[in-house]
């Protein structure tokens, strides 16, 4: 192709850009009337030059492309996250910022994944994630927050029978704090469960595309794992069981995918046993 329908073609698309905003290569290839295959090739040459951009997240199988300044239009495909990506994405858009170590593990992988939207840096050695649309600096810092919450607590006046109320208050939050404190604990432990599965696959060059669950009994997970994706299921225990298989089974077959059992330790022997001596079987028919 002559240089002078280059350089048209590469204008023609950025004035396309400019009129649809972030695209896909399909709609390229069809405004410009190329293939998708010569349409791509324009499209990587222009993000060479740098005169476009492209996302981290994918619609389908392919980035969006779209030119400097209209990052903000990708805000309205955020619908082709995945499951715990569009939680994550909802969350900080209302939230505006959200400090890592107070989310749920599901919640800080995925805030890692969103990366058109969720921005992170630190603030008093403390990482923090900020909607793409809100500038650092709206961060309050502590003694703000303090302020504004003074200025917005209103003093109620006391009611009749003191003691009554006195009792009353010591109960709750006697219970409270046993709540708060038996929370916090099992939070910490599905952490550390969640932290344990997500070094071993980080080890064994497995990449976690998707959550699709997870509580503290288990954690199930769509994986890339040598260029195929797969189910994993891992469990919070140290003795699996046929029970276990039989379920890691099912949800695999309902997603149509093949798994990967993990626990923290192996199965039970005769599990054990089993498992060995089907590798080889054949086939197993009634006389």
């Amino acid at each position: 192709m002559p240089t002078q329908d280059t350089i048209g073609l590469k204008q023609k698309i950025i004035s396309l850009l400019k009129k649809r905003g972030p695209s896909l290569p399909v709609h390229i290839a069809t405004e410009t009337q190329q293939s998708i295959l010569f349409a791509s090739a324009f499209l990587s040459e222009l993000i060479s030059e740098r005169k476009i951009k492209t996302s981290f997240m994918k619609v389908g199988n392919s980035p969006l492309y779209f030119l400097p300044n209209q990052e903000y239009q990708l805000e309205k495909f955020y619908t082709y996250l995945k499951s715990k990506e569009k939680d994550a994405f909802i969350l900080l858009k209302q939230k505006k910022f959200l400090a890592d170590s107070k989310q749920d593990p599901a919640i800080r992988v995925a805030l890692r994944q969103i990366k058109d939207f969720a921005i992170p840096f630190k603030k008093n050695e403390e990482i923090f994630f900020r909607y793409f649309k809100i500038p650092e600096s709206e961060l309050s810092t502590p003694e703000v927050k303090i302020q504004k919450l003074k200025k917005e607590v209103q003093i109620k006046p006391l009611v009749e029978s003191k003691e009554l109320e006195i009792f009353d208050k010591t109960k709750k939050t006697k219970t409270t704090k046993k709540t708060v404190k038996k929370k916090t604990t099992s939070n910490k432990k599905t952490e550390k469960f969640f932290n344990i599965v997500k070094e071993f696959l980080s080890n064994k060059d497995i990449e976690i595309l998707d959550i699709e669950s997870f509580n503290k009994n288990d954690l199930i997970l769509r994986v890339n794992s040598n260029n195929q994706e797969k189910l994993l299921i891992a469990y919070n225990k140290k003795r699996i069981n046929e029970a276990d298989i039989i379920k890691a089974n099912k949800k695999a077959q309902e997603s149509n995918l093949p798994y990967i059992i993990l626990s923290l330790g192996g199965p039970l022997k005769k599990l054990d046993n089993l498992i060995n001596a089907v590798k080889n079987l054949q086939m197993i028919k009634k006389l």
